[in-house]
């Protein structure tokens, strides 16, 4: 935004065509009538402000909505083609690269393997090239790219910490071949932070500026929204709750080296197991064995069958495992709970969405007890991928920004 002073009518302009088209991608299509009302605008100055967006090339006509008398009025939505973005989930058993349009919808999806590809740079340009491709488009099409991983990019050193289990991407200078080895702007974030995103701007989070993201699947990890924004902390370590101290479990020493730490221990997913033997629950049923055998079952997907059938049944040594859980959850989160005093705790990961509503509640009464506030606990909502979609957000947020700011020169 150049050239404009404080209240000019060329600012208010681009305050307008902004805001509508901010409402346009978040209610779709719109007629100029809806839009003049969403805006408090006139409809002819609706008319105008849709013309200088249609004339930049983000909003196209896009039919007519019927069912009333009179002639139909014609509909204008945000032109999904005016630019690209892509995300990145990079994880211990792959990569998952998605592909969305400027609406936000994604278009395309790929797979990688880890045993696919040689080194980090490699696997991502691999990832990345496979959904480009699916989406029909080439890679100078995408205008930028969000990575997520586990840990984070150390800011003064770009170095990876808090993630020794992430093979292949500790290299002094990972960050460096890979802004050589991609054409566009290349974004990095902690993957719970980018869970946090997702259910910020779509899910359970909307609305609110402080909250706690509690994720659960391979690992306990925490992302922290202030003020609306994301704190990463002087490293980008904060919320890396795995290596927390906890009450309940001997103190963890030399954190980094094993890679875990009191709360990890405690209340990650390898307890579960341990935790309803101890009560009799027998483990649930293996994989089938044979030529077409799938791969022994992980800890993730152990510990989600055995919550899942216990908050299916919670009665007797089912809710005893799902209290006990929900505890060593709680006492984690009291610490959390302590220092931020969080307007919500939103539960996310596989492992508590196998719990379902009944660990989430054990959860916050529990909470209630240990903390000297109440914030409410939620579930998360973005069940497809949040990470990814997180990702996806991310960039897309960059990029309208971007794209918008270029269609005013």
């Amino acid at each position: 935004m150049t050239g404009t002073t404080p209240g000019t009518p060329s600012l208010l302009r681009v305050m307008n065509d902004r805001a509508a088209l901010d409402l346009l991608l978040e209610h779709g299509p719109l007629s100029r009538t809806r839009i003049g009302r969403l805006t408090g605008l006139s409809k002819p100055t609706a008319s105008q402000l849709l013309a200088r967006l249609e004339a930049a090339g983000l909003v196209v006509a896009s039919g007519t909505a019927g069912g009333r008398p009179g002639p139909n009025a014609q509909l204008y939505g945000v032109n999904p083609r005016a630019a690209h973005v892509a995300g990145l989930d990079v994880t211990p058993s792959g990569i998952v690269a998605a592909v969305a349009d400027l609406t936000g919808e994604v278009i395309a999806c790929h797979e990688l393997p880890y045993t696919e590809g040689a080194g980090a740079v490699d696997r991502v340009t691999r990832a990345l090239g496979g959904a480009v491709e699916g989406a029909g488009l080439r890679r100078s099409d995408i205008h930028r790219v969000v990575i997520a991983t586990p840990g984070s990019f150390d800011p003064r050193t770009g170095a990876l910490r808090y993630a020794d289990h992430l093979p292949g991407w500790h290299s002094p200078t990972l960050l460096e071949e890979l802004a050589a080895a991609l054409p566009m702007p290349v974004g990095y974030e902690n993957d719970v932070n980018l869970a946090a995103v997702a259910e910020q701007r779509l899910g359970a989070a909307r609305g609110h500026g402080d909250f706690v993201l509690l994720w659960n699947e391979e690992g306990l990890g925490a992302a922290l929204v202030l003020g609306g924004r994301l704190h990463r902390g002087w490293t980008g370590g904060a919320g890396e709750v795995g290596f927390l101290p906890v009450p309940g479990h001997p103190l963890v020493r030399q954190v980094t080296r094993v890679n875990s730490g009191g709360y990890q221990e405690l209340a990650g997913v390898q307890v579960v197991p341990g935790m309803a033997a101890a009560l009799g629950i027998g483990a649930p049923p293996g994989p089938p064995t044979g030529p077409a055998a799938t791969p022994v079952a992980t800890p993730v997907a152990t510990a989600v069958a055995l919550l899942a059938r216990a908050a299916g049944h919670p009665e007797g040594a089912n809710l005893l495992l799902l209290q006990r859980y929900a505890t060593a959850l709680a006492t984690g989160l009291a610490s959390l709970v302590a220092v931020l005093d969080p307007e919500i705790v939103v539960l996310s990961g596989a492992v508590t969405a196998a719990g379902g509503d009944v660990l989430r509640e054990l959860v916050e009464a529990e909470l209630a007890d240990l903390a000297p506030s109440r914030p409410r606990l939620v579930s998360g909502t973005v069940r497809d991928r949040p990470v990814l979609r997180g990702a996806l957000e991310s960039a897309l947020a960059a990029t309208r920004d971007e794209v918008f700011d270029t269609s005013r020169r």
